[in-house]
């Protein structure tokens, strides 16, 4: 069995040594050599240039190669795996095309395991525990009105007057910003055009609890049924969300004024241009740590009153380890990586796993990673 990683970039590395320090049989794929040999170079000399037609060749049954290229290859790559049975792991959300393969996974006996970084993955790993806690509380009753919220952001640790910083290129945020949401809001389905018209705030349970702006993100409802939410269960909010400093819409809020107005391929340069302009101002330094804030709340009421309420609150920053984010994303992924190799994960196309020991094991893991790890109940 070989692990065939491919991609090394910002946020695949921790995870990426983790497996290769630990004696896995890994050999490294990058578009350019001297990238990886950078990242990894001091561990192995296993390192190829990243083509798929050489990949495809390599790969036996059996195998376990590892997307963290960019979007468009997953699909591509996943369906090579399957094709030689070979299993395949990536942090990315599930597209259409790739769960269109999970029939075709089944019957090769392979696993196709994706959303299993910081958002998505660490944050379904906390919404599956505190689903099974509430669920064997004296509390659960089908009847109980159901409240869940997850944030997760990526800000920096030493705020800015800008309110955020990059750590790659801002085009992804710029295009995030203009992408609708679908969430739950007053038992209601809520369909958000642009992130500012769900402008929120939320108060963070850590040791000082601090509030943050936060918004909507994509579209949460199909997540009701992977979190195991019955159809006949009384939702009165359900949204997985972005999280921000506080301050951070006045501070964009020329951004978002010009974003409304961009259309067309003139669109597309502005966009471009106005990327490289917060490239050049809002980077981040060699020594400025970012931080990641992630919370995952789960509240159930019944009459208007909570009878359960918890909140899994992790709080996590650079350090000589590397950037938050880079621990977050590649690290989980690494022991996805460990867990199909111990068939720990079925067969199929399948995101974050749920089994209570596998999450229990792999959030024990990020409670290493990050700085502040808690589950805050709010009736205790």
């Amino acid at each position: 069995m070989t692990i065939h990683w491919c991609g090394t970039g910002l946020s695949a590395v921790p995870g990426l040594r983790r497996l290769i320090e630990a004696g896995q049989p890994v050999t490294v794929w990058n578009r350019s050599l001297d990238k990886a040999e950078a990242a990894v170079g001091d561990l192995t000399n296993r390192i190829r240039a990243f083509d798929f037609d050489m990949l495809s060749a390599e790969v036996q049954e059996g195998d376990i190669v590892v997307s963290m290229l960019p979007g468009d290859w997953h699909v591509p790559i996943a369906e090579m795996c399957i094709n030689k049975g070979a299993n395949f792991v990536s942090s990315s959300y599930i597209a259409p095309e790739m769960r269109a393969l999970h029939a075709k996974a089944l019957l090769r006996g392979v696993s196709v395991v994706n959303e299993i970084g910081l958002d998505p993955g660490i944050d379904h790993l906390m919404a599956h525990h505190l689903m099974a806690d509430y669920r064997a509380s004296a509390a659960f009753n089908p009847e109980n009105d159901l409240s869940f919220l997850s944030y997760c952001g990526g800000i920096p640790k030493n705020p800015n007057p800008f309110r955020y910083k990059f750590s790659w290129s801002p085009l992804g945020v710029l295009k995030a910003l203009r992408s609708p949401s679908r969430s739950i809001r007053n038992y209601s389905e809520l369909n958000v055009q642009r992130p500012w018209d769900a402008l929120g705030t939320y108060t963070a349970p850590l040791p000082t609890p601090e509030t943050f702006e936060v918004y909507p993100n994509r579209d949460s409802l199909p997540f009701l049924d992977d979190y195991g939410f019955e159809p006949a269960w009384r939702v009165k909010e359900f949204v997985r969300g972005t999280l921000r400093l506080d301050g951070w819409s006045e501070a964009w809020a020329d951004v978002f004024a010009e974003i409304e107005t961009l259309e067309g391929p003139e669109g597309e340069a502005r966009l471009k241009e106005m990327s490289d302009q917060f490239w050049r101002d809002n980077a981040y330094g060699e020594d400025d740590p970012d931080r990641v804030v992630l919370c995952v709340d789960l509240k159930a009421e019944r009459g208007g009153d909570a009878v359960w309420h918890k909140t899994f609150v992790m709080d996590a920053w650079g350090d000589a380890r590397g950037t938050a984010m880079s621990r977050l994303v590649s690290v989980p992924v690494s022991l996805a990586v460990e867990a199909v190799a111990n068939h720990e994960i079925p067969a199929g196309v399948s995101p974050a796993p749920s089994d209570p020991k596998l999450v229990a094991r792999l959030l024990s893991e990020v409670d290493r990673l990050a700085q502040h790890l808690q589950v805050v109940d709010h009736l205790a």
